[in-house]
């Protein structure tokens, strides 16, 4: 990709900065030199063992190479990885259900099934209390009333990164508007070795054609769009 103003956009995972072919040191450049791992859930860069459940915040961890910025675009194949382990298929009492769920790939990896229903979990075992929950119930024995959290003050002309799945631009309070941000709604897919978005229901085999799959959504630019769930 080249702008007006003849520079190129780095083409290498993890950088995505504009650069100026006459001007490309060495060490400019900070990239993930090896594929993506997907398993358990997580998703691991294979280069720098950096992980996150959080499609956005992988995306997001920085790099962990350094070198020229690159215009030409690497072919990057996710990697399987070597320690993944599937998790079994809960025991239903049924054994015409457990064996098909035995033998279905998205029962075996722990996905939810249209066919023979969520993974759900085992009957006895207890749901782990939420710390926060624990923390308020001792502070109110205990008489302790904790004081009420300032709200945030934000400058408006402040730079931001948008962290909406497929955005990633920079913006300001100010100039930030209804259809100022390009993302994806839904969650990401990784399935038999394609990947894709379930908003917009498209799917790809390499990495970096999922990466280069348009939007399908417009709205709000959001820094922390955790907070506003």
């Amino acid at each position: 990709m080249t702008t007006t103003t003849g520079r190129l956009r780095c083409q290498r995972i993890g950088c995505d900065e504009f650069f100026s072919p006459d001007n490309n040191l060495e060490n400019s450049c900070t990239y993930h030199s090896g594929p993506p791992l997907f398993h358990d859930g997580g998703k691991e860069w294979s280069c720098c063992k950096q992980r996150s459940h959080d499609f956005s915040d992988f995306l997001s961890l920085p790099g962990c190479t350094k070198g020229k910025h690159s215009s030409e675009k690497p072919v990057v194949k996710a990697a399987p990885s070597p320690n993944a382990r599937l998790p079994q298929p809960i025991n239903t009492g049924n054994s015409a259900l457990d064996a098909a769920k035995a033998a279905c790939i998205r029962c075996r990896q722990g996905f939810f099934c249209s066919d023979h229903g969520a993974q759900q979990p085992t009957a006895g075992v207890a749901k782990p209390v939420p710390a926060t929950t624990v923390q308020t119930a001792a502070s109110e024995s205990s008489g302790i009333v904790k004081k009420a959290v300032p709200s945030k003050v934000f400058d408006i002309n402040a730079k931001q990164v948008c962290k909406r799945k497929g955005c990633g631009n920079t913006f300001t309070e100010k100039d930030n508007h209804q259809e100022a941000c390009n993302y994806h709604p839904g969650p990401a897919v990784f399935h038999d070795r394609l990947r894709g978005w379930k908003c917009c229901d498209v799917h790809v085999k390499e990495f970096d054609e999922f990466l280069e799959i348009p939007p399908c959504a417009k709205g709000w630019h959001d820094a922390n769009p955790q907070d506003a769930a």
